[in-house]
């Protein structure tokens, strides 16, 4: 789930009542094919991208905290470090998505148009 909630991909349901709507596009099959069939180092390296990946999306929802100060005594509050962060949180999906593959979701698109 984590794997596809980082890859920018929805979630999928419940697969008990055979509504696998992957099948249906390209991309998530693909995704969900070398998510079942990856070795035991490539496992291993998801993992390490996981363990990277959590932290920094935690770090984005804690740096909340800071935003309704911008100084206090000698200490400033870095104006750019939402944005930061998810660069830095984006930069190692998209890292994810290329060892698997595959394109990012939606989300990792930089608004570029998609065609039906």
């Amino acid at each position: 789930m984590d794997i596809r909630r980082f890859c920018g991909y929805p979630a999928v349901g419940s697969r008990e009542r055979n509504q696998e709507s992957w099948r249906f596009f390209q991309v998530e099959g693909a995704l969900e094919w070398r998510m079942n069939y990856l070795s035991a180092a490539e496992l291993q390296q998801i993992r390490l991208y996981l363990s990277q990946l959590y932290p920094l999306e935690t770090a984005i929802t804690a740096s909340s905290d800071n935003l309704d100060t911008a100084r206090a005594a000698s200490w400033y509050r870095n104006g750019r470090e939402v944005q930061d962060r998810m660069m830095l949180f984006t930069l190692w999906r998209r890292r994810l998505c290329a060892f698997l593959g595959v394109t990012g979701g939606l989300e990792l698109q930089d608004g570029r148009a998609i065609v039906v």
